[in-house]
Parts: C-alpha cells; structure tokens; sequence
C-alpha cells in the first residue's frame, strides 16, 4: 500500500489503483458486485473516491486476496459492513500482534550492535561502490 500522507476529500480511479495497489479495471468490476461500494462522479463523468471509500476497496482487497473469500462470501460479510467495524477488526489484530512486537523488542535489546554492524557494512559497501 502506499503513502496515505496527504488527505485529500476525493480521490481518482488512478490514484486510488495506486494507493490500494489495486488494478483499475479491477475497481470498476468490484462496483458492479458489491452494492456499497459506489464512487461518485464529476461533472465530466469520472469516479471520485473518498476515504471512506478507498477503506472499503481496502476491506473488500483483504476479504478476496488475503483471506480468500469467494466474491458472493465477501457480499455477505459486507453485509454487516461499517468503517467503525473495520476499525475495532484492526484494533483486535493489534492487540493479537502486541506480543510480537514485545518479543521483537526483547530480541533487539539482546542484539545492540546490529545496528553498528550494518552501519559498518554499509560504510564497506560504499567504499566498494566508490571504487568501482
């Protein structure tokens, strides 16, 4: 996925394929299966999307290629779909990943000089990089 940074109040079927990561015809089939998802359209008839609606291309991606729901078993999970939703699902696989990050912090507190170690090894690279 990519940068998020910039707020914007719409957003078009490009950027949305490249913030998604997600292929523009494949957006416009998705708007003929699932019933919520429905970009509105400008004067000169092209899709804006909000980020209300590039969350919901965001679930229906995990529903279809991560989790590997068949388009009809997504539509009944987006049944009961709302941003809130989404957000609590997030927070529950946080706090499933919290002792994850715990353990990669204990492993990072045992190994301080990683961090000298690759600056070293950058330094050599460069160095061979330079004289080459």
């Amino acid at each position: 996925m990519k940068d998020l940074s910039i707020k914007k109040l719409y957003y078009s079927i490009s950027e949305v394929s490249k913030i998604t990561d997600v292929e523009q015809y494949v957006l416009r089939y998705w708007e003929t299966e699932f019933v919520l998802l429905k970009p509105q359209k400008n004067r000169a008839g092209n899709r804006i999307y909000t980020n209300k609606d590039i969350q919901l291309v965001l679930h229906i991606k995990t529903l279809l290629r991560e989790k590997k729901y068949t388009i009809e078993g997504a539509k009944k999970i987006l049944e009961e779909y709302s941003p809130e939703t989404i957000l609590k699902q997030a927070d529950i696989e946080k706090m499933e990943l919290e002792p994850q990050v715990a353990a990669q912090k204990d492993f990072q507190k045992e190994k301080p000089n990683v961090k000298k170690d690759l600056e070293e090894v950058r330094q050599i690279l460069e160095l061979v990089l330079s004289k080459l």
